[in-house]
């Protein structure tokens, strides 16, 4: 039986147009089947990538070659289904993966397995009757407790374990592990790095002076549309110790980079709207090229910061208290940076090394209050903005014979690099899918802090959906599953796993098989939530037309003229009849036009 589908029209504020769409209803769960076709098609698909035995996907390419890829967050971003309610389970599920990949930069594939777990599982229960509202708190109660025991489990990530962790991510890449480890080396735990495209075919290293941190743009509007960045090369940098709120402070500035045809990036303590106003106007005109960026930390440390960005970029700090202006500010003051690119979340600073004897006597003066102070905290923010200033940039440039391999090779380090930042911010688990496992055998006492037998189930659909990342990886190796799980659980010791790279039961974290806590906690976190979202939902609506503006007649269908028939030879020698002309109309009996009726309210019909 199909589901009860009622039409409806979608207004928009102004009415004027409205989108037609159709409701349906899961009396039948017909309506959840074909939300759950959607979900299982993208575990499918990129269930395939999953583990070192994982294989590519090809994606079309309408404007060049296909793409060949191994990355889980790129495969989601192109699968489209023709059925709208299916497409809608597609886009759900894609929640999930996406929001681990923008927190944790890796994981997106686990993220859709176990969400897929979660949801197959947890429609098997619902269909018997049970309370989808008691289920689902049972799985995010469940949730809550398997993220404070794999605390438990994880321990910080040693120094050549990053390597480990980086060729994990890259799908089990040994060279692309040991690149990124060798740019860690040079540039510290809190350097950073960033990926580029080479012109050769071998993969290169090199390290820049520079600077990164974690503050985007102020306004989408400075950024290009396609990436969603604003890169600016030779610009300069406005250093504001002060919350800019007046938008004549701003003229000065603006008028130098106009003159002096050049980039400038504002970083300030804050630019309010008012004050921002003029600087996205000119910019979206093409007068200038601008961007504004609130300045690191709060504070003194916030001071502290742009005093070494000023260092690195040889300008100087606008700050009232030292008797500087903005109406008093000198093109001079600008500091100077060969590159500069701007995301949401963080903003990364190249120069020409130009300054770097004054950054090495910057970081000798950190260096000598780090050892005249004895608070650990303080300690590590000296040693954080000592990283920032002498660790530099790593720059890896990706070679490849081809493009389709260098897009692949160029995620995969991608992946890595997020992977090992990861992995530095919470530390480290098994891997190979084996944590999760691990974290299955913990659901039998999690039951016991549920309210009802309902909850308890939620547990149990969670318990088995963690087994869900493990099978894939053992499929795709050419091994049966459940054995794999059998053999594993029943080995009491944690770093017992198996290793699908050489088809090896053994001690996983000896052999280099681990996974960032980060990444695991946010697939767990993001399935969870993907999934009472599903479990909880009875009705779909979706769009089944274009736009329909209102008081707009269909355009008439004008009869196509019948083509008159060809007169016979015979026909075009006889003489044609007089025709008796029709007599006119007295004024008396012509008819009097119709009036076009004037509305009573609202908006007049078009068309009319």
């Amino acid at each position: 039986m199909n589901p009860k589908v009622y039409k409806s029209c979608k207004k928009s504020l102004n009415s004027i147009t409205a989108m037609a769409t159709e409701i349906h209803f899961n009396h039948d769960g017909s309506t959840t089947a074909k939300l759950l076709a959607g979900v299982k098609m993208v575990a499918e698909v990129i269930g395939v990538t999953l583990g070192p035995k994982g294989r590519n996907v090809v994606l079309q390419n309408k404007y060049g070659p296909p793409k060949i890829v191994n990355d889980g967050e790129t495969v989601l971003k192109e699968i489209q289904l023709e059925d709208p309610l299916e497409n809608v389970g597609v886009k759900l599920v894609r929640q999930a993966g996406a929001k681990t990949n923008d927190l944790a930069g890796d994981g997106s594939t686990t993220s859709i397995m176990l969400a897929h777990g979660l949801i197959a599982e947890g429609v098997k229960v619902i269909a018997t009757g049970m309370n989808p509202i008691q289920i689902s708190r049972g799985i995010q109660k469940t949730a809550d407790a398997l993220v404070l025991e794999l605390k438990l489990m994880s321990r910080e990530v040693e120094d050549h374990e990053l390597s480990d962790v980086a060729a994990i991510s890259a799908g089990n890449d040994v060279e692309v592990g040991n690149m990124i480890s060798k740019a860690m080396q040079r540039v510290g735990r809190n350097g950073f790095i960033t990926i580029e495209k080479g012109n050769s075919a071998e993969t290169s290293l090199e390290i820049i002076e520079g600077m990164q941190f974690d503050r985007g743009y102020l306004s989408k509007y400075f950024t290009d549309r396609k990436t969603m960045k604003a890169e600016f090369q030779d610009c300069k940098l406005l250093l504001v110790d002060k919350i800019i709120n007046n938008p004549k402070d701003m003229y000065k500035v603006l008028d130098f980079a106009v003159k002096g045809n050049y980039p400038v990036v504002i970083i300030a303590e804050n630019v309010e709207k008012e004050a921002l106003a003029p600087v996205i106007r000119n910019k979206l005109k093409g007068i200038l090229k601008a961007a504004a960026v609130k300045a690191p930390a709060f504070g003194e440390r916030k001071s502290h910061y742009l005093d070494d960005i000023a260092i690195l970029t040889g300008g100087t700090v606008i700050r009232e208290d030292a008797g500087l202006t903005l109406e008093r500010v000198r093109e001079e003051m600008l500091g100077s940076a060969s590159k500069v690119v701007i995301d949401k979340d963080s903003t990364l600073i190249v120069t020409d090394g130009r300054t770097q004897a004054a950054v090495k006597k910057r970081v000798a003066q950190i260096q000598r209050l780090v050892e005249n102070t004895e608070e650990n905290f303080q300690k590590r923010i000296l040693n954080e903005r000592i990283a920032r200033l002498s660790g530099g940039i790593a720059i890896i440039k990706v070679g490849a014979q081809t493009q389709v391999e260098l897009k692949d090779k160029q995620l995969r380090m991608e992946d890595a690099v997020n992977a090992t930042k990861a992995a530095i911010e919470e530390g480290i688990v098994v891997g190979g899918g084996c944590c999760l496992l691990r974290l299955s055998s913990k659901v039998n006492e999690i039951k016991k802090l549920m309210d009802n037998e309902e909850q308890k189930i939620g547990a149990e659909i969670f318990k088995r959906a963690l087994e869900y990342p493990a099978r894939q990886i053992a499929k795709n190796a050419g091994v049966n599953g459940s054995v794999v799980i059998e053999k594993v659980l029943s080995n009491d010791d944690v770093r017992y796993g198996y290793n699908a790279a050489s088809n090896e039961y053994e001690d996983l974290m000896a052999a280099g098989i681990i996974d960032p806590t980060k990444v695991v906690r946010c697939c767990i976190e993001h399935a969870a939530s993907v999934a009472k979202t599903f479990l909880t939902s009875d009705a779909v609506v979706i769009d089944i037309d274009g736009p329909v503006v209102k008081g707009m007649r269909p355009p008439k269908q004008t009869p196509k003229p019948t083509p008159m028939p060809m007169p016979s030879p015979t026909q075009m020698q006889m003489p044609m009849p007089m025709q008796t002309p029709m007599p006119m109309p007295s004024p008396m009996q012509r008819p009097m036009p119709m009036r076009r009726p004037m509305p009573t309210s609202g908006i007049p019909p078009m068309g009319l």
